[in-house]
């Protein structure tokens, strides 16, 4: 586990901002690249003095916006009923997509950004923003400030909670170490999330009734 950690690690400090960039984009589109294994990593190494926090947290501001641009326009493009009908072979599930839409209908651009800031439905909310055809330049702000608030939350986290190990990437001990002293952040963290996810979708109507396509 040690080594696949810190292949991982050295991949992104090899890439630097263009791989936090590239993988940001891919993560704000239909791939499933997960930020939490981005972005941690390249803030450790800013804290290390090989890149700049808040460079890393520009570059992965600026490929969450250019990775949703892509999908909003897309899905403006291509239409709800083809997405329906081919998104699972894109690892887009019907329910997560009607969750999406469910954000993007019920609250508008305030609904997309509370979707950037919670899991399952992030990486998507730009498609049904694209279906519904919101106007392009208030979406990209808001989604913008959100994954902005998103990137520096986790590189918070890289910085601060894993940076201060400098021996991380040489010693396995160091790295079962901290993430057992550490361990109470990320169960902070998916409370808290759990609890934003809760409230923000407690008034949701039955998903599974909204399945057949729009006129």
């Amino acid at each position: 586990m040690h080594d696949l950690i810190q292949t991982w690690f050295q991949f992104v400090e090899t890439w630097g901002y263009v791989g936090v960039f590239l993988l940001m984009a891919a993560e704000s589109s239909i791939l499933p690249v997960p930020s939490e294994v981005v972005l941690p990593p390249a803030a450790y190494w800013a804290s290390q003095g090989r890149m700049d926090f808040w460079g890393v947290v520009l570059a992965g501001t600026a490929g969450s916006w250019f990775g949703s641009a892509v999908s909003y326009w897309l899905a403006r493009w291509i239409g709800r009923p083809l997405i329906l009908r081919y998104g699972k072979y894109l690892l887009i599930s019907e329910r997560k997509m009607l969750l999406a839409e469910f954000f993007a209908e019920r609250s508008g651009l305030r609904g997309v950004f509370i979707a950037r800031l919670l899991p399952v439905v992030r990486h998507l909310i730009s498609i049904p923003a694209g279906i519904l055809r919101m106007r392009f330049v208030p979406f990209s702000i808001v989604t913008t400030i959100g994954a902005g608030i998103w990137c520096f939350v986790l590189s918070w986290w890289g910085y601060e909670v894993l940076g201060d190990q400098p021996k991380l990437m040489e010693d396995p001990n160091a790295m079962v170490a901290v993430m057992k002293s550490k361990l109470y952040w990320f169960v902070g963290a998916v409370v808290v999330l759990g609890g934003v996810f809760y409230v923000a979708t407690r008034k949701r109507p039955d998903v599974a009734a909204r399945t057949a396509p729009k006129e």
